[in-house]
Formats: C-alpha cells, sequence, structure tokens
C-alpha cells in the first residue's frame, strides 16, 4: 500500500462544499450557492486529471438527499473521468441547506473526510479548499495530517460585509443572515495556514485580501480560471435555428435586431434591475437593441427564495413602468447545455454581453462570452478590470451609473468596425490567457515548491497491542470538569474502573505532566491510558508514560516561541504565568480582563505578525498560545486514529474554551455544568454535543447515561 506519492505522480483533493455540484448538467443559477465555483471547480477537476503529471483528482462535496433536488446529489461517489471523481461526504441533516447553515456541521465533515482519506490507497499529496467553508475544513484536516494546504477564496466576508454595510444593512443584521463573523474567522485562520493562496485577478489581492489581518501577498499567485474553448466558440449558420432563439420570438417584436446579453442569478449583487433601468431611461439604446436577460431558471416566482424573487419582481415592474414589452426578454427556463448556445445567438446578432454587478471576483461568463465572439462591457469591480485588460475586448463602467452603462453599450452598437475588433481581440486573446490548459501548467508548477519540504504523518500510526481491543474510549478534561465534586469523582472513578476492560481512559488538560501525575495520586484517580497534557501539545501512554515522539515532531511545524513573546510582551493585562506552568510547545498567560485587549485584539496582533499559532481563553482567565497543530482535539483525533477507535465511540467531556474541538465534530460531545460553559456556548445548536444539567463528574455520568453509552 502507497503512503504517499511513490508513483512520482500527484493525488489531489479538491474540496468544495456548499452547493449542488455534479459532472453533467450543472445547475447553474438555481440558487445563490450554485454558481460560477461549482462550475469552476468540476473543470479544474477533469483539467487536472488530463495532465500527464496528476494521478487522481478528488473532488470533495457535500452528499444530499433530498426530494427536491435530483438523486445524482445523494450518489456517494460520480466519475468525472478515469482518473477523477466526485467522493459525497455526509455531514448534518441530509437535505438541501445553504451554506451559511453549513458552520454548525463542518467538524463533523472534516471528521468524515479524515475517514474517507485513511480508506484511500494512499494519503493525497496536497488538500486544495474553496470558499471560506472549505477552508475552516482543509486547516482542521491539514494540521491533522501535516499535508500541504492550498486555497482559493472565490468571494471573501470581509469585502462582502464591506458591501453590505455600504447598502445600509446594519452589522446585527448581517451578522444573522449569513454568520459573517464566523466565515471572516475562518478566512483568516485559513489564510494563517495555507501556503498558497489562489486568486483569479490581481485586483483579489490588492483590493480584498489587503483587508485581511494576515495578508500575506507573497504567498498569493494569480491564476485565472480557464474556459473551455470546445464548448464556447463563435456563432455557425446553425446557430439562429436554436430551440433557444424560437423561444425568444414570443418576447420580442424585431427578434433580429442586436442583443444586449446579461447573464447571472436572480441576486441582487448582480445589479441586473440598474441595466434594465439604464435601458428603459435610453430611447436610442431602445431603439437599436433588445434586451435579453438569463437570470436562472423558475416555475412560479412566488415559490423562490425572497432574494430572487425580490430581484424578478423588480424586473417585471421596471418592464412595465418603462413599457418595455416587445423589446425585454426574460425567459423562465434555459439548460446549462443552453447556455454556450445563448452567447453564440447574441454574437450572430452582433450583440454585446454585459456584467453589470456591483462587484464580481472573477466572472467566468465574461470568458464565455469572449471565447464566443461577443464584446463585453463589465463592472470596474473585481475581475473584469483583469479580463478586459489582457483581452482588450470591452469597456469597465461603474455599475451604479446608468449613463455610463447605456452610453457603453452606445459606443460598440454604432460602430460596426469597433465591433469587429473587440470581438477579435476576445477571440484570440481568451485563447492565449483563459484556456484550462494554460491554467493547469500555471497551477501545477506553483504546486511543486510546495510538496519539497512536508512531511506527513503516518497514514496508519503504531499502536500498542495492550488495549487494542478495547472499541470505546471516555476522555475527559480535567479542571470544572472531572474534578470539582469528590463524591461524583467517585462515582465515576468506580465506573472506568468496572468497564476498564472495555473502554479506553483518557485525559486531556491544560496541565502539564507533572501536575496532572500528582492530582491523580491526591484524588485516588486510576492513571488514564492516554494522557493529553498541556493543551494538546503532549501525548503519553500509560502506565509506563511513553511520550509521542512523532506528535512532537509534527506540532513543531512553523513554532516560533521566541518572536510570539516578543510581540505579546508589550500588552496590558497579560502576566506570564510561573514556569511550572508553560512547557516547550506551550506558552501561557494570566489574562486580567480589566486591562488586557480584547481576544479579538490579540488575533488580530498575532495574524498582522504572520504568527500561525493556536490560541485558547480558558475560564476568562487563562490564555495558552500553542502551534497551530496542536490543542485537545487534534490530539484525541490523533489517538482514536492510532488505537482504531471511531470517533462516534468516543465520549468527549469539557467545560470551558479549551474544550471546544474536542467535544465538536464526530465525537459524542458533553459540556457540563459550570460557570464557564458560556465558553462553548456556541456550541449549543449541534445535536451531537449533550449540554449536561449537573456540573463536574456529575455531568459526566449523566452523559454516559444519555447516550446510553456503554451499549453502543
Amino acid at each position: 500500500m502507497l503512503e504517499h506519492g511513490d508513483t512520482g505522480r500527484l493525488h489531489i483533493v479538491l474540496i468544495s462544499i456548499h452547493g449542488l455540484i455534479r459532472g453533467h448538467d450543472l445547475e447553474l443559477g438555481r440558487d445563490a450557492d450554485t454558481g460560477g465555483q461549482t462550475k469552476y471547480v468540476v473543470e479544474l477537476a477533469k483539467a487536472l486529471a488530463k495532465q500527464p503529471q496528476v494521478e487522481r483528482v478528488d473532488l470533495i462535496t457535500r452528499r444530499i438527499v433530498d426530494s427536491d433536488v435530483s438523486d445524482d446529489y445523494a450518489e456517494a461517489v460520480e466519475a468525472l473521468a478515469e482518473n477523477a471523481q466526485i467522493a459525497r461526504i455526509d455531514a448534518g441533516p441530509e437535505g438541501y441547506i445553504r451554506k451559511e447553515e453549513l458552520w454548525d456541521h463542518l467538524d463533523s465533515f472534516a471528521d468524515n473526510l479524515l475517514s474517507w482519506l485513511h480508506r484511500q490507497p494512499r494519503w493525497p499529496d496536497v488538500l486544495h479548499s474553496h470558499y471560506a467553508d472549505a477552508g475552516y475544513v482543509g486547516v482542521r484536516l491539514a494540521h491533522l495530517t501535516g499535508l500541504p494546504l492550498i486555497h482559493t477564496g472565490h468571494s471573501l466576508g470581509r469585502d462582502k460585509c464591506r458591501r453590505l454595510l455600504a447598502l445600509g444593512l446594519a452589522m446585527e443584521e448581517i451578522e444573522q443572515r449569513y454568520h459573517i463573523s464566523r466565515r471572516i474567522n475562518a478566512e483568516e485562520d485559513t489564510l494563517s495556514n495555507a501556503e498558497l493562496i489562489i486568486t483569479s485577478t490581481r485586483n483579489e489581492i490588492e483590493d480584498q485580501y489587503e483587508l485581511y489581518d494576515y495578508y500575506t501577498p507573497e504567498k498569493m499567485a494569480v491564476i485565472p480560471p480557464g474556459t473551455d474553448l470546445q464548448q464556447f466558440h463563435p456563432p455557425s449558420a446553425k446557430t439562429a435555428d436554436s430551440a433557444f432563439a424560437v423561444s425568444l420570438n414570443k418576447f420580442l417584436y424585431e427578434a433580429d435586431k442586436p442583443m444586449i446579453l446579461a447573464l447571472s442569478r436572480p441576486d441582487e449583487r448582480k445589479n441586473i434591475v440598474t441595466l434594465l433601468e439604464a435601458y428603459g431611461e435610453s430611447p436610442r439604446l431602445q431603439a437599436m437593441a433588445n434586451l435579453v436577460i438569463v437570470a436562472g431558471n423558475r416555475d412560479d416566482i412566488r415559490e423562490m427564495n425572497d432574494g430572487a424573487q425580490g430581484v424578478l419582481t423588480e424586473l417585471l415592474l421596471v418592464i412595465d413602468c418603462y413599457d418595455l414589452y416587445g423589446q425585454v426578454a426574460l425567459p423562465k427556463h434555459h439548460s446549462a447545455d443552453e447556455v454556450a448556445e445563448i452567447y453564440r445567438l447574441a454574437a450572430a446578432a452582433k450583440g454585446i454581453f454585459i456584467n453589470p454587478a456591483l462587484t464580481e471576483p472573477f466572472g467566468l461568463t465574461l470568458l464565455e462570452a469572449a471565447a464566443s465572439g461577443l464584446p463585453l462591457v463589465a463592472t470596474e469591480n473585481g475581475g473584469p478590470v483583469d479580463i478586459i485588460g489582457n483581452c482588450h475586448n470591452g469597456l469597465l463602467v461603474d455599475p451604479l451609473d446608468k449613463t455610463a452603462i447605456a452610453e457603453a453599450l452606445l459606443s460598440i452598437l454604432d460602430n460596426p468596425e469597433r465591433w469587429r475588433t473587440l470581438s477579435a481581440n476576445g477571440l484570440r486573446n481568451v485563447a492565449r490567457y483563459y484556456s484550462w490548459e494554460a491554467h493547469t501548467q500555471a497551477y501545477l508548477q506553483k504546486l511543486q515548491p510546495l510538496l519539497q519540504h512536508f512531511e506527513r504523518l503516518p497514514k496508519t500510526p503504531p499502536v500498542g497491542k495492550v488495549g487494542r481491543l478495547r472499541r470505546q474510549a471516555i476522555f475527559t478534561a480535567m479542571d470544572n470538569t472531572l474534578l470539582g465534586d469528590d463524591e461524583g469523582l467517585a462515582q465515576f472513578v468506580n465506573l472506568i474502573r468496572e468497564k476498564r476492560r472495555k473502554c479506553l481512559f483518557g485525559i486531556a488538560t491544560g496541565r502539564r505532566l507533572d501536575a496532572v501525575l500528582a492530582i491523580l495520586k491526591q484524588k485516588r484517580i486510576p492513571k488514564p491510558d492516554i494522557l493529553i497534557t498541556s493543551l494538546g501539545t503532549e501525548i503519553y501512554f500509560t502506565s509506563q508514560l511513553i511520550a509521542d515522539i512523532a506528535w512532537s515532531y509534527h506540532i513543531d511545524h512553523l513554532w516560533t516561541p521566541q518572536v510570539l513573546r516578543r510581540v505579546l510582551s508589550g500588552l496590558p493585562g497579560l502576566t506570564p504565568q510561573p514556569k511550572e506552568e508553560q512547557s516547550r510547545f506551550k506558552i501561557s498567560y494570566y489574562y486580567d480582563s480589566e486591562r488586557a485587549p480584547p481576544m479579538d485584539e490579540i488575533l488580530t496582533l498575532l495574524r498582522q505578525k504572520e504568527l500561525s499559532v493556536n490560541p485558547t481563553l480558558s475560564f476568562g482567565q487563562f490564555l495558552d498560545i500553542v502551534p497551530a497543530r496542536a490543542s485537545k482535539g487534534q490530539a484525541l483525533r490523533y489517538v482514536a486514529r492510532q488505537w482504531n477507535i471511531p470517533l462516534e465511540r468516543i465520549l468527549a467531556t469539557g467545560g470551558s474554551g479549551g474544550d471546544c474541538d474536542m467535544v465538536a465534530g464526530n465525537t459524542l460531545g458533553v459540556v457540563v455544568a459550570n460557570r464557564h460553559r458560556e465558553e462553548l456556548a456556541n456550541l449549543s445548536d449541534i445535536e451531537q454535543v449533550y449540554f449536561a444539567e449537573r456540573s463536574n463528574a456529575w455531568g459526566i455520568l449523566e452523559a454516559i447515561e444519555h447516550y446510553d453509552f456503554f451499549d453502543l
């Protein structure tokens, strides 16, 4: 069995979690989650699979079992090519939910994906996450495996928040609707831990990523997406006879006039209402061209989500206001296979493709339109700046300036020679700059240096023979969880002694080994099979207290304690804890909430100094900083793999912030009652985390009964 890339060819894992992803008939525009990103990742997987240096490509997404969507999305595996596939991973409810509702289920997705990776013939060579949710998962997998992570943002939370605030939304409403703080934190974490950030445009780096605390342009690379030049090409004589062309006849009085084409989701950010108003306010534009708006598919506007319903209703009201009947087409249906034909239909009519979005991270539709021979008019905000700059095939406009939009369109429609020049420029330069062959060559070239210095954890770590048959485990934090009530502790200890032959017992604590051993002796607690100490930075196998050296080597990645101490030394309200509370991989402070900066500000400082670390505030007064790859939860998962115990059979109990990633995910999570458990309040909506009514060891015993743990 191969452990790593012994063939010399690459195994690449792409992670794109939300939306509806399949290898055929992509439902582009079905909703806000099924747009350009879903098409990009499918095309990237197919294009990479064609390269001789690539052995295998896996595109990982979420499995969806829902009568409201196709059964295709419930298939665990779908072939894309001989050496490429879509693999669908379970996480959260079976049904289709929007990406903003996925956050509570991403820890489970990461656990399930890690199990899936362990079942494969060998480790992949690289993980590539797409969007913030996949970045969250990718960071956790990179920490647990040692695999290099690369990331593509597609769109960014800080930029979205900035735009929503500009539209007049209150921060509270943005948070409620979009969970924007969770998204931004995940993006900051991803930027901190990824080896390479792939962007589509220079503008994305300079105008959007620049908003982030962990802004490192030196590890960002502009690799524009490709477009399928076999699918998207100039029109032929048969174009005018297409089924879509016939469907336009019921909308348009003079269907042979040039076509202004807009193609996007019915999303407020796409700004198509402003385009329609610009057209309605220009009699000259109406005289010269028809306007065709292809805005997703619909059967009944009243049954669509609020955002799409609002945009489409407004479009119909504007058509009526300006009396644009017979001049504007707003077709209800089109198939994915018809999209290329729609572009060619517009090109055959000597039309123009327009993207008036408020901002466009890249703009795959611009490439498709250019490859079909259409001149472009596009927003000056985002990716179109680079595309039109490279292709010299159109004009950039302020998307809020209706007069400028109309004048740009007229300046091309009025001048047939200019139309031909822009069309020819687009055809020539889209093949030069934006083919999938060029994209994958640049992609693989950027990948090579990342693979030279990475040491992965063994795929199947060695495990001791003693206790190997135990298929369950209890891991518990100590302070304010296991400890605090002697009577409850005694009951728990008796239970552990009784079940010791079938259940592994582990303790995960922020304390150092010597302090833990002293407490175990004082409280007459049986020595655990596994001790995870110093907040997940040290792992010991008892009773001989054998240290796991491989884990120490693994977490040492990018750990710079001297730099860290220097950065934090001048902050008020932070006092170094005594030497006996510090360790090689843990720097600990007392945190005075009256004087110290808020944790958000400390996180910002650490990111700005490009420190890849894992800071934790516990019990409101202890600030511990460990390497990014270390935590109680990550150490627990490493041990679970060693002992071959499924996470679903591990009871993980905690009571403060340092226990979060141990309790979340696929473990049977338990939060005992204590005055600090509000630090774990964000887990309260997760079904697989039980909030006990009783405190300390009594809470653990309550949870054992709740889960019927010993009869699993």
